[in-house]
């Protein structure tokens, strides 16, 4: 079997070499060929509005230009990896096997950086000092309390239980977020339990696999499923009214079911080994880290450490998190998609 990463690149490269396929984003100002003395290439997989304000926060405090151009992870890394004009001096990715992917092929450089290394949780960052988290997201079990007490799930195995036939929603193994959560479920019980876990999650899904999470929380709220799995800013975006009166409605019925302990995943920058402008790549990312409370809420997301102050995930209340590396996940990503295709988890 060709490995799972290999076809993710090669579907990327295509992307790349289509010019009908490659959506990117370009705002701020355009790039040149070259990073100037006073500019920085951003590319991001964020794809949030609310992050312009900071990288616009950053300009006016350094005087450093920042060059954004956004899309999806794989197809940023692609274009890096093939030097596609204009070259990146930071790359933001959201999913640990992104940025695993990135240090790993020798995209991301090593930096030092005592105030990253004081700032980000070593679990939450490259040992090696090639890519650095920002905020923290958690998959989460969501269920709509009329149907499912949320007490009796208490572990990501109980959504396995045959209580549960035909009331569980997914989205599909497109999503590296759901591949870092079967990933986190090898590293914690190994490649034979986790098979069954998969096999046992599928068989109590009755209908289509979702393509978003968004989708999947209003399925919960209007009552086509019970219980769902779901990234915790997409629940906070709708409780917080940010997708509109109608989201909110329907995401005010759900409630978080914490498992103990939780899969944290990330969303992380890093600095690219052919920056011409190292430094001042490398002042955008501990500007980015040394923000990240504001930057996090801005998106309803968790800082990189701590809970935050956002109302909305205030009010779900505290949780174990598990402290497996994020170098761990990403480095299980081919595995998880391995065992999701062979039990019928779908893209």
């Amino acid at each position: 079997m060709v490995q799972a990463n290999h076809r993710i690149v090669n579907a990327a490269l295509a992307m790349i070499t289509s010019l009908t396929t490659l959506a990117v984003s370009i705002v701020f100002s355009p790039m040149g060929g070259k990073a100037q003395a006073q500019e920085i290439n951003v590319y991001s997989a964020r794809h949030y509005n609310t992050d312009k304000d900071f990288y616009a926060q950053f300009e006016d405090d350094t005087g450093i230009k920042v060059n954004l151009l956004e899309s999806e992870g794989n197809v940023l890394l692609s274009r890096q990896a093939l030097g596609v004009n204009p070259p990146a001096d930071v790359i933001i990715l959201v999913d640990a096997a992104r940025l695993a992917h990135g240090a790993e092929t020798g995209i991301f450089r090593p930096i030092s950086s005592p105030d990253l290394l004081a700032k980000v949780p070593s679990h939450l960052r490259d040992p090696e000092g090639r890519w650095f988290g920002l905020t923290r997201r958690f998959r989460v079990p969501v269920v709509n309390p009329e149907k499912v007490d949320p007490s009796t799930i208490t572990s990501y195995g109980d959504l396995t239980k045959p209580a549960l036939k035909g009331r569980l929603c997914l989205r599909n193994s497109k999503t590296t977020y759901n591949q870092s959560l079967v990933a986190y479920q090898i590293h914690r019980m190994g490649e034979v339990k986790t098979s069954q876990f998969v096999e046992d999650l599928i068989a109590n899904v009755d209908q289509p696999l979702f393509s978003s999470d968004g989708d999947q929380i209003r399925a919960v709220g209007r009552g086509d499923c019970d219980v769902a799995l779901v990234n915790t800013y997409y629940l906070g975006q709708r409780q917080g009214g940010d997708k509109g009166a109608e989201d909110k409605a329907l995401a005010d019925k759900v409630v978080i079911a914490w498992p103990d302990p939780v899969h944290v995943n990330i969303s992380g920058a890093g600095v690219t080994t052919t920056s011409p402008n190292p430094e001042a790549a490398q002042q955008f990312v501990e500007f980015l880290v040394n923000n990240s409370a504001d930057y996090a809420k801005a998106n309803r997301e968790y800082p990189i450490s701590g809970t935050g102050s956002d109302p909305v995930l205030q009010s779900w209340g505290t949780f174990n998190e598990d402290n497996v590396s994020a170098r761990t996940l990403g480095r299980l990503n081919a595995s998880a998609i391995r065992l999701m295709e062979s039990h019928g988890w779908g893209q």
